[in-house]
């Protein structure tokens, strides 16, 4: 049921009271930093409330809907804590339905089954892209494995749906923040590469992949430059193709720039490093590499497997850098586990459940991706505050805080507001897009007192610096 219009009118007056009696004084100051003419035609959402009564300190258009960026990742964050709990794990394993014969002949194929782990990949084994696998592969090979006389099936079929979200921007989805999504996903779906200027001016650029895997390719044509201020890269790859062109100038002495591009078919790329790691280990794939969605085959038994880190810290991997794949993954993971189907609808009903089971009003959230890269998405600043007062009631209270960037520590936070009463005492989620600038969180105000905010700047002209900075001095004025 949707809320009535004269109840959203009321709200917004409270909140305006609330302002006056609570706290005049950041009422005076947030205007103030809000008074400038190039904010005349913008839109901002604010509500800050202090934790230990949820009473509002500070509303401004608090009811009003507004784009979160990625400051929509709170939405899942609290959910999936709510479903799982911080400790729990998510397995990925290699099976078979088909027998294993003396010589080491499997008579069959192999299937690696995602169940929805982000973090496969270097950033939990050490830097090295293919670990997990590797050491997956290493566990076979002592089982006794030396042939596959069938083909090595990246299963994905927990996941359902489109792989992208809904109303992301083409121009997105080759990078890093827009890849597909899948229920196997390795590496974050994307190759990395780093580019280093070559050794004298006209030579070729010099380019590290990571990594080194015959899924992808990459053909450059980049040369060094003469020294200057900024480089002209420039990377391209069909939205269809795994094949990355690369041209353009790199300037002598340049700093490596890091590209992290995104790839077609996450389980067809999973399964393919698979494949060259077993080959790599002597165990030979006869009839290559497919994908499947399909249910396992009668009798799979599990012979390696891989645990993920507890959910509390690839909450900590997820919000501190703002990794879009890793809460599309959670979203479809919370619809498989709180619905039994791995969707987005699912997800987002699963979602508004938790909403409405802490207090909150769901039409403060219009939900349709869990990253915040749809512009379909839409928050108001009484929705995201309230959730944060809800989070820091709940028994998993902690892990949602602690998944927070710390601003002048780390994450997205880690070079704002170093240097200020800030640093160490605010933590919060931030998110960006053209037009759109967020902030949410918690901080601890000069007299102590705990106080969460959400702070959503849209339908601006600002640059992302003067946005960023914005935010910092609005944030700033919460700890008076």
């Amino acid at each position: 049921m949707r809320t009535p219009l004269w109840s959203l009118l009321l709200l917004a007056l409270a909140s305006t009271a609330s302002a006056a009696e609570g706290s005049p004084r950041l009422a005076r100051k947030i205007e103030a930093l809000l008074s400038r003419p190039d904010l005349k035609r913008a839109s901002v959402g604010i509500e800050v409330r202090r934790l230990q009564d949820g009473a509002v300190l500070f509303g401004r258009d608090a009811s009003r809907y507004l784009a979160p960026a990625s400051a929509h990742k709170l939405v899942v964050t609290a959910a999936i804590l709510g479903a799982l709990g911080p400790e729990s794990r998510i397995r990925t394993s290699v099976e078979s339905a088909a027998p294993l014969d003396t010589q080491g002949r499997l008579a069959g194929d192999l299937y690696l089954v995602g169940r929805g782990d982000p973090n496969l990949g270097g950033r939990v084994a050490g830097g090295r892209a293919a670990a997990v696998f590797e050491e997956m592969a290493d566990a076979l090979k002592a089982a006794g494995l030396r042939r596959v006389e069938g083909r090595v099936v990246g299963h994905e079929g927990l996941f359902t749906g489109d792989r992208r979200g809904s109303d992301w921007g083409w121009e997105d989805l080759v990078w890093w923040y827009g890849a597909e999504v899948s229920a196997l996903s390795f590496n974050d779906n994307c190759a990395d590469l780093r580019v280093v200027p070559g050794p004298r001016v006209g030579d070729p650029v010099l380019v590290t992949r990571s990594p080194a895997s015959g899924y992808y390719s990459v053909v450059s044509t980049a040369t060094t430059s003469p020294p200057a201020p900024k480089s002209d890269l420039v990377l391209e790859r069909d939205l269809s193709s795994n094949a990355i062109r690369l041209g353009g100038t790199l300037p002598l002495g340049a700093p490596a720039e890091e590209l992290n591009v995104a790839l077609v078919d996450p389980a067809r790329y999973a399964a393919s490093v698979f494949a060259e790691v077993l080959a790599s280990r002597g165990i030979a794939v006869a009839a290559g590499v497919t994908t499947s969605s399909e249910p396992m085959p009668a009798g799979a038994r599990v012979l390696a497997s891989h645990e993920s880190p507890p959910l509390a810290e690839m909450l900590r991997i997820m919000n501190k850098p703002s990794r879009n794949l890793h809460a599309e993954m959670l979203l479809r993971l919370l619809g498989s586990t709180a619905r039994g189907e791995g969707s987005v609808a699912a997800g987002i009903e699963a979602e508004t459940d938790f909403l409405r089971r802490v207090g909150l009003d769901p039409e403060d959230f219009v939900l349709h991706d869990a990253s915040g890269l749809s512009r379909l998405d839409l928050v108001t600043a009484h929705g995201l505050a309230g959730l944060l007062v809800a989070m820091d009631r709940h028994p998993a209270a902690r892990a949602f805080r602690e998944s927070l960037p710390v601003a002048g520590v780390d994450g997205s936070l880690r070079n704002r507001l170093k240097g200020t009463r800030a640093e160490g005492r605010l933590a919060a989620k931030t998110g960006w897009r053209r037009q759109t600038s967020s902030l949410a969180g918690y901080a601890t105000s000069r007299s102590g007192a705990e106080l969460a905010f959400a702070i959503l700047l849209g339908n601006h002209t600002l640059s992302s610096r003067e946005a960023t900075a914005l935010l910092d001095r609005l944030a700033l004025a919460l700890l008076e």
